[in-house]
């Protein structure tokens, strides 16, 4: 069950319900379930944040409704603009904290980068999001109104459509860490009553919480992306700390049985590239090796830097030659262009402002029904 969108006495934040939890509220309220559907299509898909805009209820729920419930998205604190593009906007989400989002503009799609978490507790060793430290799980309010804020921002192209298509789960934080409140943003972000996005089109990226992903099958499985960024255990260890607690044999077996059900039959590989540290030829081989005949496609990330970070970027030869390596064994290969990094909003940079309340150990909390 979702962590509830509101504090003890406060009303509740309607932007944070799935259409059922929005029906049975409707429906304490004596209220019948078209009027939460109503509601529910005013806020996600049309971007309202106020009863009164609800031309279409009945004049006595548009009043009886700021008295028993709020529309409240995160606050805009800042918006930058990028020379390519890309868009980031920082929202306030309370106590001294914001988180970032991205929105990178393609040729085919627009990409929203959905943070989950103030901060994050993993530490990974080449991300900026970690060294920030750990705050507390976004709510799935402030989760879905990141998509909110966005929808508002961009607004649709000359055919009515949202420039917002895609969205990707690989901002700050790791999804699985906040299952119950991430899962139910993407029930609202899926339903074609709210955003109408499809499993394909929202992809949630872990760096290997194994049980929260067997979970996720069960519970709300969208396409598939994994920060896998080292081809054994021993360097893993270091990078990816997690793997320390679940290892590359187990989180492979559970991306296997993952794509049974999955809406993409393969699951993609974010491999970011540090020179002298995982980017050689040996390197690759051992990768290929790793992940045999498992359905997958790799994307190689250069790696961008921060202020004190002990790594490189790789060069462009070994980047290439990582590659071609890859390519000769028969896998699809990207190498992520990098954009935003002008305004600090590509991958690995995105640091908000976070209040650290974490004690930086390299545990993370499984809520009990994982166990």
């Amino acid at each position: 069950m979702a962590v509830p969108q509101h504090a003890k006495g406060d009303k509740p934040n309607l932007l944070g319900m799935t259409l059922p939890e929005m029906t049975a509220f409707f429906a304490e309220m004596g209220e019948k379930p078209f009027r939460a559907k109503q509601v529910f299509r005013w806020i996600h898909h049309f971007g309202a944040d106020n009863f009164e805009a609800m031309t279409d209820l009945a004049k006595s729920l548009r009043e009886k409704l700021p008295q028993v419930a709020t529309i409240a998205p995160p606050t805009l604190m800042t918006e930058q603009a990028s020379k390519d593009g890309t868009r980031k906007w920082l929202l306030d989400v309370g106590t001294g904290n914001g988180i970032e989002v991205v929105f990178i503009p393609e040729d085919d799609r627009g990409t929203l980068c959905v943070s989950s978490q103030v901060g994050c507790a993993l530490d990974c060793t080449f991300c900026s999001t970690g060294k920030q430290g750990f705050n507390r799980n976004l709510t799935a309010a402030e989760i879905v109104g990141q998509l909110w804020w966005a929808n508002k921002a961009m607004g649709r192209d000359p055919k009515g459509e949202r420039i917002v298509s895609n969205v990707v789960m690989m901002g700050m934080g790791e999804p699985l860490a906040n299952f119950d409140n991430v899962t139910a943003a993407m029930d609202i972000m899926l339903d074609d009553h709210g955003y109408g996005l499809s499993r394909r089109r929202v992809t949630l990226s872990t760096s290997g919480v194994v049980p929260n992903l067997k979970r996720l099958k069960e519970r709300c499985p969208v396409a598939l992306a994994v920060s896998l960024h080292a081809p054994n255990d021993p360097l893993r260890d270091v990078l990816v700390p997690i793997n320390q607690k679940y290892p590359l044999a187990e989180l492979l077996a559970t991306i296997r049985d993952y794509l049974e059900a999955a809406p993409r039959d393969f699951v993609t590989f974010e491999y970011v590239m540090l020179d002298g540290v995982n980017d050689s030829a040996q390197h690759a081989h051992e990768l290929i090796a790793l992940v045999g005949d498992l359905p997958c496609k790799f994307n190689l990330i250069p790696w961008n830097p921060f202020p004190d970070a002990p790594y490189k970027r790789s060069s462009n030869n070994a980047i290439h030659r990582f590659r071609e390596v890859l390519q000769n064994a028969g896998f699809v290969v990207t190498v992520r262009k990098t954009r935003g990094d002008d305004i600090d909003a590509a991958c690995g940079q995105l640091a908000g402002q976070v209040v650290d309340k974490s004690s930086r150990t390299k545990t993370i909390h499984i809520s009990r029904a994982a166990a």
